[in-house]
């Protein structure tokens, strides 16, 4: 295997580290050690590269879809969970002052 597809092989699996396990990762290395496209040595090294790869591309995209979903709900002008809050304690100040009015006559 050429060296283009050892760093391609390496990228799909930071990239895709997101939703693989460690297990499946050290497999893989373990796998191109045993084919000699990675030295043991550096396999280590390889799996936590790896792995905070994939942390970080799995973070990337919570993220990315965090953001999309505010943006689709404020677009369908859905109030937020502190708008609701503010209207709630705007309802129950409303409510009491009505009971203390109505305790008054």
């Amino acid at each position: 295997m050429a060296m283009k597809d050892l760093l391609n092989n390496m990228y799909s699996l930071g990239v895709g580290a997101a939703v693989a396990s460690k297990e499946q990762i050290e497999k893989t290395v373990n796998d191109l050690v045993q084919r000699g496209e990675v030295k043991r040595s550096e396999s280590n090294q390889l799996i936590d590269d790896l792995l905070a790869k994939g942390q970080k591309a799995q973070e990337n995209m919570e993220n990315m879809i965090q953001e999309r979903t505010k943006q689709f709900l404020s677009s369908l002008d859905v109030p937020t969970k502190e708008e609701v809050d503010a209207l709630k304690a705007r309802v129950a100040a409303l409510e009491k002052a009505l009971s203390e009015k109505d305790a008054e006559k």
